[in-house]
């Protein structure tokens, strides 16, 4: 193998390990922007019930949650709160076709409480994020 085969290879190996290492770098922050739900950040839990789930998503010192059913449909009973521990609740409810929220609320290092309802179906969290 002569020296310009090496020049090139080594070339290309440097073009590679380049374009990967830009993607590392982008593809952070894809994953932290908005989410199609409406919510900043990245999801860290899912509460399912009956008739719905809850997405719950934190970036920084947010959290936010939002609620959809199951199933497609007319307007329905719908609802989402979240609450940091020593606040009151934020919590949006309504007859809403395809969810309720987002809601957001600056929990920073405190727990949060997450609600979600979908009819007559809910789900809870109890203290999550401590």
């Amino acid at each position: 193998m002569n020296s310009g085969a090496i020049r090139r290879r080594l070339a290309l190996g440097a073009a590679v390990l380049a374009a990967s290492g830009a993607l590392a770098l982008v593809a952070p922050a894809q994953a932290q922007a908005a989410t199609a739900d409406g919510c900043a950040g990245r999801q860290v839990r899912t509460l399912p019930f009956r008739t719905g789930v809850v997405h719950v998503y934190r970036q920084g010192g947010y959290v936010c949650a939002i609620t959809l059913p199951r199933a497609s449909g007319g307007r329905r009973v719908m609802s989402v709160s979240v609450q940091a521990r020593g606040n009151r609740p934020v919590v949006d409810k309504g007859r809403y076709q395809f969810h309720a929220g987002p809601v957001t609320v600056h929990a920073g290092h405190r727990c949060v409480w997450v609600r979600g309802a979908v009819g007559r179906s809910s789900g809870s969290s109890g203290w999550i994020l401590c």
